[in-house]
């Protein structure tokens, strides 16, 4: 079968050699898989799940008990006092417009500690003009460099100690940056030290790619409120769409009259039967992410025996399921991608081609043959078309079907 699907023989041997290899880091990843589904299962338990909370409200919404568990459930998971789980955001940039013009107003100032966040929201906070950005609402940007891949520790400090900053903007994984994704311990050390110099601040973590990855969450660290993706990690493949704000009660209550109204907040939306494909994603989520981490770690190992360098590498910490691989070739970068694609579930007669996207100021390739438009749980692989020509991996609902996509894509680069 092997044979019929295209893969040679020497691909076999390459992919059996590092698998041998990797023995001790799915090991690990197996034992954090078990104790995040551990903690699903108990806040289902301790939530009462019910067969009745997947019933379905339609118009306002009202007196949606199967929402209102479903918050419960992610507070628990999370540790954090309130969440905001709904199918009414887009996406996590989305989710994360909302958060931050609710979190803001005319005169506060947003301070990104880790250089420029994710491409997409440069219209939002008004790194590119727009009328409807926060800078058109009189709300001041800063951000603050990474050092060789960590905080620049003096400089924060130094801008907390000299006037007031409203919110502390964190982005976990690394989007298209050349930067390394932020582990969770390098985040615990920075809220530490500003909490040293500044109690007031509202931390806010963009936490796309990294939830289920470690046995804890920014949340349990310090961080305030927490944003992310329900056709990420948490969807688990399932969700259709939506994203979830985490966090202090005050704060999620912010948001949520942002998202709907002021007056009816989380009282309102409803869940028009996305409730049991919510909580049915969750349940299965730890085991994706697992999945996908898998995939990762068995790509970084292949190509770097390739001669590519990867980051991260096989045996290194990991903090989201975000793979790159550095091709240094236009061409190369191309044809991988399009061999991800050719080993999809969906689409995968279709060749994926350079182009114009929204929110992107270069052409961008992407490859995901999924079932649910744009979800990156499921194996998919992007990349801008400007040097180094870093191909940015993620995803894998099965470790199986991860591996069998890498092998097509070694194949067609071959």
């Amino acid at each position: 079968m092997y044979k019929e699907y295209g893969i040679s023989n020497d691909t076999i041997e390459l992919i059996k050699r590092c698998e041998e290899n990797l023995q001790e880091e799915y090991k690990n990843i197996d034992e954090i898989n078990e104790y995040n589904s551990l903690k699903v299962l108990k806040a289902f338990h301790d939530n009462n799940l019910s067969e009745m909370h997947f019933n379905e409200t339609t118009g306002y919404g009202y007196d949606d008990i199967g929402r209102e568990v479903i918050e419960k459930i992610y507070s628990e998971i999370f540790n954090v006092e309130d969440s905001l789980v709904r199918g009414q955001f887009i996406s996590a940039s989305h989710a994360l417009n909302v958060t931050l013009f609710g979190l803001l107003r005319p005169g506060d100032t947003l301070l990104s500690i880790c250089g420029k966040p994710y491409d997409t929201l440069d219209e939002v906070i008004g790194i590119k003009e727009n009328p409807s950005s926060l800078k058109s609402f009189g709300i001041k940007y800063e951000q603050i460099e990474l050092v060789n891949n960590d905080f620049d520790y003096e400089k924060i400090i130094d801008r907390l100690e000299k006037n007031n900053v409203k919110v502390i903007e964190i982005q976990r994984s690394r989007g298209y940056s050349l930067r390394k994704s932020i582990t969770l311990d390098k985040i615990q050390k920075v809220i530490k030290k500003i909490r040293e110099v500044n109690n007031t601040a509202i931390i806010m973590i963009d936490n796309c790619y990294g939830e289920f990855t470690n046995k804890e969450e920014p949340s349990e660290l310090g961080a305030d409120i927490l944003v992310g993706s329900l056709i990420k990690n948490l969807g688990g493949g399932i969700s259709p769409n939506g994203a979830y704000v985490v966090g202090k009660k005050e704060l999620i209550n912010l948001v949520a009259e942002r998202l709907t109204l002021p007056g009816e907040g989380k009282e309102v939306g409803p869940t028009l039967g996305m409730n049991k494909k919510i909580l049915q994603g969750l349940f299965f989520a730890p085991s994706v992410v697992a999945s996908s981490l898998k995939t990762a770690i068995l790509t970084s190992k292949v190509m770097e025996e390739l001669g590519f360098e990867t980051e991260p590498r096989y045996n290194e910490q990991r903090t989201d399921i975000v793979q790159t691989i550095k091709f240094n070739d236009k061409e190369r970068l191309i044809k991988y991608c399009q061999g991800i694609q050719m080993g999809s579930p969906v689409d995968s007669n279709s060749i994926p081609l350079p182009g114009d996207m929204p929110g992107y100021d270069t052409q961008v390739i992407m490859a995901a043959g999924a079932f649910t438009q744009g979800s990156s749980i499921e194996l998919s692989c992007d990349a801008p078309l400007r040097e180094p020509f870093l191909a940015f991996q993620q995803g894998g609902l099965t470790y199986e079907y991860g591996k069998l996509g890498l092998m097509k894509a070694v194949e067609n680069i071959k």
